[in-house]
């Protein structure tokens, strides 16, 4: 199994200090996996057990690499950032009373610049079949903000990606090398918008022709 150095654990939790997220969970798999899996960042669940991708977003990310003859073994599982980004709002509780509650969120810009040289590492030293983005957050972490989900999901991309220029940068610059992409939604997608689902199949098909094929 594949593991980030503690030196950038350490690295990675100095640099989001200070904004409103919690937890750090790190990326799990092989060094050499089927899949590179790269989501937003972690939840609620994620941040308490130090697990990537569990709670239901886990269980629909499960029946996808089910669907194509995988397991959770055979991919690395990372994220744009690995701190729980949370907003507080109110919730009515059962009495009656108003309480305060941390709500999941997605991750600004700055909060994914802090995280970036995470992924940097692990994009270096993993060598993945191919890279699977999950949702706009991961996608446009590699591709830049011009890059929608809803535009490119289940295609096969052979581009370069974004890296953080420098520890003390917040821009990003291009890769030398090119990376295989196939970007589709967030497991978590369906539950919000159904209609997503047999688009996320359908992607999935793609993945899986793309591994069993090497070419669709």
């Amino acid at each position: 199994m594949f593991e980030i150095p503690e030196e950038l654990v350490k690295l990675g939790i100095e640099r989001i200090a200070g904004f409103p997220v919690e937890g750090f969970v790190k990326g799990k798999g092989p060094k050499k996996p089927s899949i590179l899996l790269i989501g937003e960042a972690p939840g609620e669940n994620e941040a308490i057990k130090g697990v990537p991708f569990i709670g239901r977003a886990g269980d629909e990310l499960n029946k996808s690499l089910e669907s194509i003859g995988l397991t959770r073994e055979d991919v690395y599982m990372t994220s744009a950032v690995r701190s729980r980004p949370y907003v507080w709002r109110e919730k009515k509780a059962r009495n009656g009373e108003l309480i305060q509650r941390k709500y999941n969120r997605p991750p600004t810009q700055l909060e994914v610049v802090a995280h970036a040289p995470i992924l940097d590492y692990e994009l270096k030293n993993i060598v993945p079949q191919i890279i699977v983005t999950l949702g706009n957050v991961g996608l446009q972490r590699l591709l830049g903000k011009d890059a929608k989900v809803s535009l490119l999901h289940g295609e096969l991309l052979h581009r370069q990606i974004r890296h953080l220029e420098s520890l003390d940068s917040a821009g990003f610059i291009w890769s030398a090398e090119s990376y295989i992409i196939i970007p589709t939604y967030h497991p978590a997608s369906v539950f919000y918008r159904p209609s997503n689902r047999d688009l996320l199949e359908q992607d999935w098909v793609h993945i899986g022709n793309y591994l069993a094929n090497r070419k669709f």
